[in-house]
């Protein structure tokens, strides 16, 4: 738009105005990009950085094929778990569930397969408060059984029941439970090994963001 204005002997307001509605292709934006000398050292920056990171998700699933290849039972357990009900994000291990035994695995999974300290878990409660059960008893029933302490609880979602269901109580007394580690390597450590076991290649994995299981459901059901 400075090049147009000087040419033309106008403002780069009025340019502005004039070419707002003008969309460039992405050879031109690529072209625009090239010849900006402020942008060009951060473009280049933000690749080097994208780059890092992706040889970092590389070598993490590299590791996941190299354990899967060790044949333990747990850790073949865990990512079997994951793969079937964990959420697929890129840097964070989540698991979910209604069954403590389930969690309890889930729990070994982290702490003797990848050496991860107990007190790096975090546990999220989703529950009624219909039951009788107040949610210090309802957390301390969760820790107790997961073998996690305090320091590890995060907020609760407290749902709130419908006028229909007031009058019963739920079926699960203690709710539901999430487990979550924040860890890139060994979330990707988790993805090669599922690979692995599977026998099969997942690149969205590596390169984007994973689609949770809603999202994959809501494609599969979009299509013709």
């Amino acid at each position: 738009m400075k090049v147009i204005a000087a040419k033309l002997g106008v403002s780069v307001s009025s340019v502005s105005l004039w070419t707002r509605d003008i969309l460039l292709s992405p050879a031109q934006l690529k072209r625009l990009e090239d010849a900006n000398p402020i942008f060009n050292p951060r473009l280049r920056g933000r690749h080097r950085r994208r780059e890092t990171c992706r040889q970092v998700r590389l070598t993490a699933q590299e590791h996941g094929r190299e354990m899967a290849r060790q044949g333990d039972p747990l850790h073949q357990q865990g990512c079997m778990l994951y793969w079937a009900e964990g959420t697929k994000s890129r840097n964070s291990a989540k698991l979910t569930n209604s069954d403590p035994d389930l969690l309890v695995v889930f729990r070994r999974f982290l702490t003797q397969c990848f050496s991860v300290e107990r007190e790096r878990l975090c546990l999220n409660v989703n529950c009624f408060l219909n039951n009788g059960l107040s949610l210090a008893e309802i957390e301390a029933w969760w820790l107790s059984r997961l073998g996690l302490s305090v320091t590890c609880l995060r907020g609760a979602a407290i749902n709130r029941p419908s006028r229909a269901s007031r009058a019963r109580r739920n079926t699960l007394l203690y709710g539901t439970a999430c487990v979550s580690l924040n860890s890139t390597f060994v979330v990707q450590s988790i993805f090669g090994a599922i690979q692995e076991y599977g026998g099969f290649e997942r690149p969205d994995w590596l390169d984007c963001e994973p689609r949770s299981r809603h999202q994959e459901a809501d494609a599969v059901s979009s299509r013709p």
